[in-house]
């Protein structure tokens, strides 16, 4: 019975709805175009309905059972024929699964590819099992329909397979370049490859479809790409071993320049306390030096042994750093006053003919220099200035103890 049969013969339950034996097909269509109004849809859990009319989606339906009515349904009004006095809608409708479907096999060559990190151009082949659902019936219908009105699953998931590849390509090189890595080496990252074929397949979601999972996949290649890659990758690992050497020399020469420098520093720190607290002055500083490279540079070619050796290394020290005193000029030492005598005052004793006489530089009766007695107080020990009776420092008598 045809559905005009339904309309003439006042029949009102018509059943719209999926037959078992269709079931675990991922999208169905309904047979007939021609819906009566009243018509009972029943949509499973695991799918909704889309209705399309002329190529252009109306609405969807989800899971349950509905009265095909305008009242129910306001976007039906748009469907309904006036031929049958607003009795049938003419439709076609899409029974699309919402459920995972999975252990989807997949392989085959992904299609010419330029190696990111060598730029060799490869053919990689790719092998695995995946899950997908579909998350955008309307989309995914539309992007179907162009290739069957209704199929088996080998046909809807061969071209979902299809689309998929396109997008392994771009996720594969986007991958592979971001982390710096040969096509060769995508083999050690499954992990990162497989949570991108899942968040990044953007052909797949351009027909409504999600990747949930993929399984155990492995990439090969012809043996022919195979070895110019491998050829590829050991001359790049070859010139990042002499970038890495070069590098460590840089480095060590830095650390060794560094170590100079922090010797320098504390020797010239060293050298600036040497001078300002014990030699007194770079003068007496050089000396020292002088004796010490002398003693060393004749330790060291074997001049010398015992006491004999080390007097010959400190006389010629001292001569060098004499040397190096007498060429640079001395400050000159102030000389205190020569004491001046009065007649009558203590007398001085030449120490050459004995006469006595009251004082000068010179002996009167032999012409001999004269050396004054120095006396010091008995209570200071401070030298008295030559005859003075008292100590100019604590006043001590020094004539009485004379």
């Amino acid at each position: 019975m045809g559905v005009f049969d339904f309309v003439r013969n006042g029949v009102r339950e018509m059943m719209v709805a999926r037959p078992d034996n269709q079931k675990a097909l991922i999208v169905y269509k309904h047979p007939d175009q021609n819906v009566p109004t009243n018509a009972q849809l029943t949509v499973d859990s695991d799918e909704c309905a889309v209705f399309f009319k002329d190529g252009r989606v109306v609405g969807v339906i989800p899971p349950g059972r509905v009265t095909l009515h305008s009242q129910n349904i306001p976007f039906l009004n748009g469907l309904v024929t006036s031929f049958t006095g607003g009795q049938v809608f003419i439709t076609e409708i899409y029974f699309v699964k919402t459920t995972p479907v999975r252990s989807v096999p997949f392989g085959g060559p992904i299609g010419d590819m330029l190696d990111p990190l060598t730029g060799e151009q490869v053919q990689p082949r790719i092998f695995g099992e995946m899950s997908v659902v579909v998350v955008d019936p309307v989309r995914f219908v539309i992007g179907y329909s162009g290739q069957a009105a209704s199929g088996d699953n080998d046909t809807v998931l061969s071209w979902i397979k299809g689309v998929f590849l396109n997008g392994v390509k771009t996720t594969l090189g986007e991958l592979c370049e971001n982390e710096g890595k040969s096509l060769l080496q995508a083999v050690s990252l499954t992990s990162q490859l497989a949570a991108a074929f899942v968040a990044h397949a953007p052909d797949l979601a351009d027909i409504g479809v999600r990747i949930l999972q993929v399984g155990q996949f492995n990439i090969n290649f012809a043996e022919e790409d195979r070895q110019r890659l491998v050829a590829a990758n050991a001359e790049i690992a070859k010139a990042q071993r002499q970038v890495r050497v070069r590098q460590i020399g840089v480095a060590g020469a830095a650390a060794d320049a560094q170590a100079r420098q922090f010797q320098l520093d504390q020797q010239f720190s060293q050298d600036a306390r040497y001078v300002k607290d014990l030699a007194g002055s770079y003068q007496g500083y050089a000396a020292g030096q002088a004796v010490i490279g002398a003693g060393r540079g004749m330790a060291e070619h074997g001049v010398g042994g015992g006491v004999a050796g080390l007097g010959a290394q400190m006389a010629v020290g001292m001569g060098i750093g004499n040397a190096m005193s007498a060429g640079v000029a001395q400050p000159a030492v102030a000389q205190p006053p020569a004491p001046t005598f009065s007649p009558g005052g203590t007398q001085v004793s030449c120490g050459k003919c004995g006469s006595k006489q009251p004082g000068g530089k010179f002996c009167a009766d032999c012409g001999s220099p004269l050396v004054t007695q120095k006396k010091f107080c008995p209570g200071c020990g401070t030298e008295a200035v030559a005859g003075s009776k008292f100590c100019a420092n604590c006043g001590t008598a020094i004539a009485a103890t004379a």
